[in-house]
């Protein structure tokens, strides 16, 4: 499962109460997030009272590896594969020359982070594998659709060989709804709405299955509608503190209306809920959601 949408929108909370929820469930589970080299925090690892998650996958909790997608260390996995040597491929990495190529080259870095993800799939399947659920906190919609729509632009490129061969197996696991989805989060606001959209459509002609969207920090009404019809014209006349406080609940609610006139997906409405139990309250409400965006029977 690919967590995605725009910044700021909750993916790294999201990502960790489902990763919780189903460990709970007794899935084994392997949340990851895509990082940079040198990085030196991480909002998902910070659920786990981490700076950063580890290099390869470890165990941060019962039922729940962790790991950071580094294009280094998927490349590193891809000359190992090639060269069948993990101290050669070491080796090469280590030239100034070959690093700066991969750094500067377009896709390269994307490559790499695919080969550690295809890598981690590929312990996913059998009688009985490593994983059963792998969640991903993706970066931001650009580099989602990047990473999305690898496989394909590569190929043109790249029609044969290593690379290719494990672009097409990668797009094995990515293509098929059975096996994987993107669920996008976004805010029940104008921006992230209509970015949330867009996203939908370029998942789409990158061919990667959409299971459904996350609208987290619904606001809660206080207000009766014939309160804000006697409050409404006062707030607008005096330009009262608390005007766009008031008129928070009205957009959110347009915006989610635009959002189910837009798509058929299906969309799960997350309250604005206290930072304290955060992760635990969210999870509980997603173990109650019908349907979940989870993993019930086998692998």
């Amino acid at each position: 499962m690919l967590i995605t949408g725009k910044g700021g929108v909750g993916r790294s909370v999201m990502t960790a109460a489902l990763a919780k929820l189903a460990a709970k469930r007794g899935k084994r589970v392997l949340v990851t997030e895509v990082g940079d080299e040198g990085d030196d925090y991480s909002p998902l690892a910070r659920h786990w009272n981490r700076e950063r998650l580890p290099q390869h996958p470890e165990l941060i909790e019962p039922n729940i590896h962790g790991a950071v997608l580094l294009a280094r260390t998927g490349q590193e996995l891809f000359l190992k594969s090639v060269l069948r040597s993990g101290t050669i491929a070491r080796a090469a990495l280590g030239s100034d020359a070959l690093r700066r190529l991969l750094s500067a080259g377009p896709s390269f870095r994307e490559m790499g982070v695919f080969f550690q993800l295809l890598s981690a799939l590929r312990q996913k399947t059998g009688p009985n594998p490593t994983h059963e659920l792998i969640l991903i906190d993706m970066p931001a919609t650009g580099h989602t659709l990047s990473l999305t729509g690898l496989p394909e632009t590569l190929l043109k490129l790249v029609p044969g060989g290593p690379i290719a061969a494990a672009l097409k197996e990668g797009q094995t696991y990515l293509n098929d709804p059975k096996l994987a989805s993107a669920w996008i989060v976004t805010l029940p606001e104008t921006l992230p709405v209509s970015e949330c959209l867009e996203l939908i459509e370029g998942l789409k002609k990158t061919r990667m299955p959409v299971g459904g969207v996350v609208v987290n920090r619904m606001p809660a009404d206080p207000f009766t509608a014939e309160e804000r019809e006697g409050l409404g014209p006062l707030v607008d006349q005096h330009g009262w503190l608390g005007r766009e406080a008031f008129k928070k609940p009205l957009v959110a609610h347009r915006e989610l209306a635009r959002l189910r006139s837009h798509t058929a997906l299906p969309i799960f409405v997350m309250p604005e809920l206290p930072h304290e139990g955060l992760i635990a309250a969210m999870a509980g409400l997603l173990d109650v959601a019908t349907p979940l965006p989870l993993p019930t029977g086998g692998a």
